[in-house]
């Protein structure tokens, strides 16, 4: 696999880039120096889900730190949600629709466990599918980065995608950033409203997980640590 010169950027991630590469097809690269035992797994993962029908991008080929997959091509659902903003509550409910076709997907024995249930109980787990990480493609939803995917209850995945659209830094969209307050807020209670109910102690759990992200911004884990967690 060439990995000199691989391609135009598209997005930067917190631990990995993407490049075009040319026959739709991405290079996805972690910048991270992790072990390429965790980037095969990520693929396995991958191949897993969409063996089951979630919608995910089709993975060609693993080599080190590089997968290089099928490309998703359109907006991210954050970005849709810049330019649509009054469409938030449809938007929540696709996602919350993705989780539940997500959780169909039985668990992986060699994902890491999220909670305490037993393996015949558990599912996969996506671990951060929030509106970057969904591109809306023209034959539908597609969705990306599955570095943290593990296996456990179904409820904590939701719990832990709350969380994070209701706590984390909203990249540019091009709305003022009192509109951009305003649309997340309510793609969190709608979100919430189609995926849950979340229970007290679910939410304080994926608080909790989510505080061990060594990736927050302090302003993130700052309001984190504000709610529930004990």
């Amino acid at each position: 696999m060439e990995t000199e010169s691989p391609g135009r950027l598209l997005g930067a991630g917190r631990n990995a880039d993407a490049y075009d590469i040319g026959g739709g097809r991405v290079l996805r690269r972690y910048r991270d120096g992790r072990d390429a035992s965790a980037v095969e797994r990520e693929a396995r993962v991958m191949a897993h889900a969409r063996a089951h029908g979630a919608p995910v991008p089709e993975v060609f080929e693993v080599s080190g730190a590089d997968i290089v997959m099928e490309r998703a091509d359109g907006p991210t659902m954050l970005d849709a949600l810049g330019r649509r903003p009054w469409l938030v509550r449809r938007q929540a409910r696709l996602l919350a629709g993705l989780h539940a076709t997500v959780h169909q997907v039985p668990a992986l024995p060699e994902l890491r466990a999220i909670g305490d249930d037993s393996l015949d109980q558990q599912v996969l787990l996506h671990w951060d599918l929030h509106p970057v990480n969904v591109i809306l493609t023209a034959s539908g939803p597609m969705i990306i980065d599955w570095e943290g995917a593990a296996r456990g209850p179904a409820l904590l995945d939701v719990a832990m995608t709350w969380i994070i659209v209701s706590t984390s830094e909203v990249p540019d969209t091009g709305l003022m950033a009192l509109a951009v307050s305003g649309v997340q807020s309510a793609f969190a209670r709608s979100f919430a409203q189609a995926a849950g109910p979340l229970d007290p102690a679910t939410r304080a759990a994926a608080v909790r997980y989510r505080l061990m992200d060594h990736n927050l911004l302090p302003s993130e884990r700052a309001r984190l640590e504000r709610l529930p967690h004990g």
